[in-house]
């Protein structure tokens, strides 16, 4: 089902009104309003259900799509030209789902054709920990607890490569940039994505082109 509001199709549910059957469930002799009042009665909870249902199963068909469109990239087997499309909601499903420990309620917006921005719950404690690292007493101080980050990036890629250069970063609403920032990136950002450089192009692999940024989601097109 295809709900006309939100866009969403639930799978295998079908909901039928049969409108024509409907006044057989009303009262004999009933009149032509007390039926047309029952049928809206009806409808209205049909309505309700099909978008329960479609609040039920969003989260998990999100992420469940967007994993199978990064399995179908990173498999080789598109063809030349191909493009697929992540749409936002899928993109923080994905983000949610396959965060590390020590990373909680992260969220992305796309804010137009280069821009992206950012934003979690980050245990720097934790992370590191998940690393494989121990923190000692004092760095544990200083790093153990959820700060709110948050991060705006300019992106630009094509070619096969993607250059990412942050504008702007901030942890519990104070900005961080210089060493600080470089220092969060060595040692929170890299660990975990050992390919991943700031400031300078970086090959995107699997045969990826260039990504089309959009506020509604973004684009992976495939090299021709």
């Amino acid at each position: 089902m295809r709900h006309p509001l939100c866009g969403v199709t639930i799978r295998g549910l079908k909901l039928r009104t049969y409108p024509q059957r409907l006044g057989a469930f009303t009262r004999p002799g009933a009149t032509p309003a007390a039926t047309g009042a029952y049928i809206r009665i009806v409808r209205g909870a049909l309505f309700v259900v099909g978008v329960v249902a479609v609040g039920l199963a969003s989260g998990f068909d999100f992420y469940t799509s967007a994993r199978q469109k990064v399995d179908l990239i990173e498999s080789g087997r598109l063809l030349p030209g191909a493009r697929i499309d992540l749409s936002l909601g899928e993109l923080n499903a994905f983000a949610a789902k396959e965060a590390p420990a020590g990373v909680r309620i992260p969220k992305l917006v796309l804010e137009g054709e280069e821009t992206v921005s950012g934003s979690a719950m980050v245990d720097f404690g934790k992370l590191r920990r998940a690393q494989g690292y121990e923190p000692g007493w004092l760095m544990s101080k200083l790093l153990d607890g959820e700060r709110a980050v948050s991060a705006t990036a300019r992106v630009h890629s094509g070619g096969g490569k993607i250059r990412v250069d942050v504008e702007r970063a901030a942890i519990s609403g104070v900005e961080i940039d210089g060493k600080t920032l470089d220092f969060l990136i060595q040692n929170f950002i890299l660990p975990f994505y050992p390919q991943a450089m700031v400031g300078r192009p970086v090959e995107m692999g699997f045969r990826i082109d260039r990504l089309q940024l959009a506020p509604a989601g973004v684009g992976v097109v495939i090299r021709r």
